[in-house]
């Protein structure tokens, strides 16, 4: 017969070795919980569809407030899971998972369901439902976690991330609105926030800025902070006075220094900024958060568009990171920097692979990160993200990526990767895209690896300017891969323009004969969400990514998605040119999809009629 108080005994032995009854500040009860906001969640929780819900185990910490661990147990193994979870009364998962969807009205939950009546031959599953989700997912391995663990492994899985990072992009439209009514420029609101979240990693005045006297004395001080951090850094002398001044304005713009609520707006302002920017970068290390801001603060402004300025979203910095195989050897330059999105990745991925060696980490931050941008705003907005991450600023150039030395450059720092988003021309003006990547190639060593986004007209062309320089690049290094990325990537911004990524290797002439490897890499799982742009709703990109990643690597030919083909420079590079098309593949929803793409095509082209769609939801239109 079976005995599920011998199941929860064995599972107490479970929560024992891995110290859970030894910590004081993590509660284990079993039945039910003293937490009033628990006993309120639980209410109607019951497994027969009436009255409370009393699970095995509810765990908490007096650290980790926002996690609830809950525990159902089964003693017959065979009454683990069922097939469609919702059989609550009968299965252990299933009943963890109904006590999880309400709780996860309030906190992330760890559901845990056990069976078994024997330690040598138990079930163990877990999942993890985020807080204000509907949906639990299948999580962590089989073996009892500690809480912190538990906790950190929440925080990094990609669900937590996507909720947050939605959240903050929410967060910034609505500090966009409440920086426009108190008539702050598009182009500084991204600087105060810079300057904001530098000047908080200002001990002192992080610890006083709420008692300062008055507007003035809080925004000397703001100020001030702001300066000593730059003082503190390793940014080259000769740039941080440019760097002071370009947050000067803070100290005489009027919507900042109004007398009447400028305190009160300063403090409530500093005050979310740490509570809801800082959060987000503690939890989620290495992510340019910088850029987001930029970004909103400045799409409806017009000036990154007309600058040609197109901010690459976090999940295709990453993406290029694990095209150009980053490790914690490589040296990563961007010689068109921006706030520094690539720099960011690569040093994320950089600092993983050194796996805590601090002398390493310090050679990373020190040596192996090096940018160049032309524009001095956004050069500022750049040391500031860098200064924020707390790494990588020392190789920060102000300047022209043409006029810097691609010899003193290799001399000195033997950079093996290159990462960069050109300027776009606009309306046909400007340094064509690819002469950027000509100069990107020219600083890297002999085998090293270029990864660029630009539009695909630019690798399309076959009679005009970029074909001259596509037989540069062809001349002197190997067209390895492109990519032809999604159609509306860069919607965030406002800019529709159609892009590839191509993947090249500097200083080897292309071999005649060579196959270069082209993929239609167009759905990346994002879809559009109202208010909030392109973000990855159903959690599919992590999967996709290493799809993507895996059949580049593998240089694999895979039906309606990658082909291999020998080109040159008078030839399209991009994968649609020599995928065959399956007709017989055409669905109705397919045919639909085309006719909708085309239409709002057409009200695009027309922005008078194309008002009010832009933050239409797929599904909307």
């Amino acid at each position: 017969m079976s005995n599920e108080a011998k199941t929860m005994n064995i599972f107490r032995g479970f929560l024992r070795e891995a110290g859970y009854y030894d910590n004081p500040d993590i509660t284990v009860e079993e039945q039910k919980s003293d937490n009033k906001k628990i006993q309120k969640l639980l209410k109607n929780a019951s497994k027969s569809g009436m009255g409370k819900g009393y699970p095995d185990f509810i765990i908490t910490s007096a650290r980790d407030t926002g996690l609830v661990i809950v525990v159902e147990c089964k003693a017959d193994i065979s009454k683990h899971v069922s097939e469609t979870q919702d059989s609550f009364k009968d299965y252990a998962v299933d009943g963890a998972l109904l006590y999880a969807s309400f709780l996860a009205k309030e906190y992330d939950v760890v559901a845990i369901g056990f069976s078994g009546e024997d330690k040598s031959l138990v079930s163990l599953s877990h999942y993890i439902q985020i807080c204000k989700t509907t949906k639990a997912h299948e999580y962590f391995g089989e073996k009892i976690l500690s809480f912190t663990n538990y906790a950190e492994g929440l925080n990094s899985s990609i669900y937590k991330f996507n909720q947050d990072y939605n959240e903050l992009i929410g967060y910034t439209k609505e500090l966009n609105q409440e920086l426009h009514e108190r008539k702050i420029k598009e182009s500084k609101r991204a600087l105060l926030i810079s300057g904001i979240l530098m000047a908080l990693r200002n001990d002192r005045f992080k610890a006083e800025y709420k008692r300062y006297g008055d507007t003035k004395a809080l925004v000397d001080n703001l100020y001030g902070a702001i300066c000593a951090e730059l003082d503190n850094s390793d940014v080259p002398e000769r740039n941080k006075e440019a760097l002071k001044k370009g947050y000067d304005f803070i100290t005489t713009n009027s919507g900042i220094n109004n007398a009447k609520d400028g305190k009160t707006f300063l403090v409530n302002l500093i005050t979310e900024a740490d509570e809801r920017i800082n959060r987000f970068m503690v939890t989620h290390k290495y992510i340019d958060t910088v850029s987001q801001f930029y970004v909103e603060f400045l799409r409806y402004a017009n000036n990154d568009k007309g600058l040609g300025i197109v901010l690459t979203p976090p999940h295709i910095t990453q993406l290029f990171v694990e095209l150009a195989g980053i490790n914690k050897d490589s040296v990563v330059i961007d010689n068109c920097a921006g706030t520094g999105g690539f720099l960011v990745s690569a040093m994320k991925k950089m600092l993983e692979d050194a796996k805590g060696d601090i002398a390493k980490e310090a050679a990373i931050k020190r040596n192996q990160l090096l940018g160049i941008e032309f524009d001095d705003e956004i050069y500022t907005l750049l040391i500031s993200n860098m200064i924020i991450h707390r790494d990588g600023r020392t190789n920060i150039t102000l300047g022209d990526c043409f006029k810097q030395s691609p010899d003193d450059i290799k001399s000195k720092f033997h950079p093996n990767v290159g990462l960069l988003n050109p300027p776009y021309k606009n309306k046909g003006k400007g340094t064509e895209e690819l002469e950027f990547v000509l100069n990107n190639l020219s600083m890297l060593e002999r085998g090293g690896k270029c990864v660029a986004i630009m539009p695909i007209s630019c690798v399309n062309d076959i009679k005009g300017a970029s074909c001259i320089l596509k037989k540069k690049i062809l001349e002197n290094n190997t067209l390895e891969a492109v990519l032809s990325l999604p159609e509306e990537l860069f919607v965030n911004s406002k800019v529709n323009t159609v892009t590839c990524a191509v993947v090249i290797t500097a200083g080897i002439p292309h071999p005649k004969g060579k196959k270069t490897w082209f993929g239609y890499c167009r759905n990346d799982g994002f879809i559009k969400k109202k208010n909030v742009g392109r973000v990855d709703a159903n959690h599919t990109w992590d999967e996709i990514k290493r799809i993507w990643v895996n059949a580049y690597i593998n240089r694999e030919v895979i039906k309606n998605f990658s082909v291999m083909q020998e080109v040159t420079a008078e030839m399209e590079w991009c994968a649609e040119a020599y995928l065959t098309a399956d007709y017989d593949d055409i669905t109705l929803s397919d045919f639909e999809e085309t006719v909708k793409n085309y239409i709002l095509f057409n009200l695009k082209c027309n922005e008078s009629a194309y008002e009010g769609f832009e933050d239409m939801e797929e599904d909307e239109v």
